[in-house]
């Protein structure tokens, strides 16, 4: 497994997040069952993955800043992403899911501000190479393109997975460049970092450059907002 120079990187972070509980079907820290059959009505491989147990979860919980979460969570988006790779082209490999959960609270910050920029980063590392990261937040019910319902995920978390070229693209009309990037993905094998720094607030800086312009609202006109949220 390549894991790019991220292992080589000093991790003054290590410890923000606590491993609750490794990679497993069925974690018992957070009871998922439930919502993952309801989500099967919204993902058409989500079914088909659970039955075959490709559906996994990984929970971490928050034991540090918000600063040092934040680049715990990229982390061990880097791991499930470079666990998953080589994987994706084997049998099955398009029905496999790693997901980071996310527990326990950081004072001063919600786990939507949390997940926002690992999950902006490890979108345009890996979005490239073909695989997808999504963001799903503790009690919060989505609304689909086509008016359909999400039910609320009883926790956060970071979903990691095989990209759909011909469908995925669809879920990134606010980054056109990101969308594009995602409907060529091809792996071949490169290091993602080979071109980029290794400390989490150079990256983060880095991945700054990568929002599309922000459109002006009354709230806010500061492109260089704290989070990406609004972009992903």
């Amino acid at each position: 497994m390549t894991t790019g120079r991220t292992s080589a990187a000093p991790r003054p972070t290590a410890g923000a997040l606590r491993l609750i509980e490794a990679s497993t079907t069925r974690p018992t820290t957070v009871d998922l069952s439930d919502y993952a059959r309801q989500m099967t009505a919204h993902c058409p491989y989500l079914a088909p993955s659970l039955r075959a147990g490709l559906t996994t979860w990984t929970v971490y919980r928050a034991a540090g800043d918000a600063e040092a979460v934040q680049a715990e969570l990229f982390h061990a988006g880097v791991q499930a992403a470079e666990w998953l790779r080589p994987l994706l082209n084997r049998p099955h490999g398009l029905l496999r899911c790693e997901n980071i959960v996310l527990l326990g609270e950081v004072p001063g910050s919600r786990h939507r501000d949390l997940l926002a920029w690992p999950h902006w980063v490890l979108k345009n590392l890996y979005g490239p190479v073909g695989v997808m990261f999504g963001k799903f937040y503790a009690g919060q019910e989505e609304v689909t393109a086509a008016g359909h319902r999400i039910p609320a995920a009883p926790a956060s978390f970071l979903p990691v997975r095989a990209a759909v070229r011909l469908r995925d693209p669809r879920f990134l009309r606010a980054t056109p460049d990101l969308a594009a990037a995602l409907a060529a993905a091809a792996d071949d094998g490169r290091d993602v970092f080979e071109h980029i720094p290794t400390e989490w607030t150079e990256i983060r800086t880095w991945a700054r450059h990568l929002l599309p312009p922000a459109k002006p609202s009354p709230c806010s006109l500061d492109r260089s907002a704290s989070s990406p949220t609004r972009s992903s």
